[in-house]
């Protein structure tokens, strides 16, 4: 059997897959988008907690997906549902790019804006949300970019410890040794990266300062 005869066959399964994966993709990315952009403004204002935050993003991007699954697996309420571990372990991954993103964008903002909103008597609040952070917008939206094409990629682990999702196709085909099972979860999940890449790289133009 071909893939699109199997695909054919299966298109219900192929269908509800898909949205487990989006599910686990649009959560854990909303998760990280609440987190990291907070935390990437906290670093401009606090230049101390500049390694303390950004070094443990780092780290956390160093520890094998499976590995960290089997970290949180013990955590209290988060470890007793697969898809609640697999949607924190996604945020964890996609909090570096948002981090450095936000912090990259709103300290690339020009001084000389900054000194003239000062100038016309904003406050630190003000500034931030009416000068630097839609100044910033654009650098911003591509860490979101980025942050999302990780967890389309990396929620076909998830699939490993039950939590569902295109993976689940990799993972049959490969204990069955049949490519189109496997291509079965892999082409979709590589077209929603691209259409989630060619997406925020759209609304990203559109954002950024001209």
């Amino acid at each position: 059997m071909n893939l699109w005869q199997f695909m054919l066959q299966n298109h219900v399964e192929v269908f509800e897959l898909t949205l487990e994966h989006l599910w686990l993709v649009a959560m854990s990315t909303g998760l990280a988008v609440l987190a990291g952009i907070p935390l990437g403004i906290l670093v401009t204002r606090q230049p101390w907690l500049n390694k303390p935050i950004l070094g443990g993003a780092n780290i956390i991007q160093t520890i094998p997906s499976l590995a960290l699954f089997g970290f949180l697996l013990p955590a209290p309420w988060i470890g007793a549902r697969a898809d609640r571990l697999a949607i924190l372990a996604l945020m964890l991954y996609a909090l570096l790019p948002l981090i450095r993103n936000t912090y990259a964008g709103i300290k690339g903002v020009d001084p000389a804006v900054i000194e003239a909103g000062r100038g016309m008597g904003l406050t630190d609040r003000q500034l931030l949300l009416q000068v630097e952070l839609p100044l910033a917008l654009g650098v911003i939206i591509a860490g979101v970019r980025v942050a999302t094409v990780i967890s389309v990629g990396l929620a076909t682990i998830a699939a490993a410890i039950g939590a569902g999702g295109l993976g689940e196709y990799i993972f049959r085909g490969l204990a069955m040794v049949n490519n189109s099972v496997i291509l079965a979860g892999a082409i979709p999940a590589a077209l929603m990266a691209l259409a989630a890449d060619v997406g925020l790289g759209w609304l990203e133009k559109k954002l950024s300062p001209h």
